[in-house]
């Protein structure tokens, strides 16, 4: 069946505690706008932390033509510790984990019990997370495998990846309909 512009689409309901997107250092502007926009179509608070590479003053936003950041909640915080405290802060009951995503970590994303309302962390698109940042919480880290000689994903594609597994490890794509 071919869709038109305004028939039915496959639309899943929102989740009651969706994940957290967290951006660390972002660069390239593009990659946060296709980051931003799927962050609108799943429902998922969108964290820049530290140093952006580029502007989102309402002007830059619209001279880039994002006209879906408005479905967007975005929030900036000077640094992850920052941004864990808020992710915390605004999730009742159970206090979220972050998964911080590296090229370098043990653990496939595949094998992670995600729950809802984990923090998704990924870092820059020329470095990545911290080494420092990486020592510090082993525990934490995880990866996308690649098969051949990348050296890493891009950033919005890695994203999407790891937040659309993690939805439907916890079930929440699985009331899907055509709306």
């Amino acid at each position: 069946m071919a869709g038109t512009a305004s028939g039915p689409r496959l639309r899943a309901p929102a989740p009651a505690r969706p994940f957290q997107v967290v951006l660390v250092e972002p660069e390239i502007p593009p990659n946060t706008g296709n980051i931003a926009r799927l962050c609108a179509a799943t429902g998922s608070p969108l964290h820049l932390v530290g140093r952006l590479g580029f502007s989102i003053s309402d002007h830059a936003v619209r001279r880039a033509g994002l006209d879906y950041w408005h479905l967007v909640q975005v929030q900036q915080h000077d640094d992850l510790d920052s941004a864990e405290k808020a992710i915390g802060a605004a999730s009742p009951g159970r206090r979220p984990r972050s998964w911080l995503f590296t090229g370098r970590a043990p653990t496939n994303y595949l094998d992670v019990e995600f729950a809802p309302g984990d923090a998704l962390v990924f870092g820059r698109e020329s470095e990545g997370l911290p080494m420092e940042l990486l020592t510090k919480r082993g525990s934490d880290l995880v990866a996308i495998p690649t098969l051949g000689a990348v050296r890493s994903l891009n950033l919005a594609n890695a994203v999407s990846i790891v937040l659309y597994e993690a939805l439907r490890k916890t079930g929440a794509t699985s009331n899907s309909e055509l709306r």
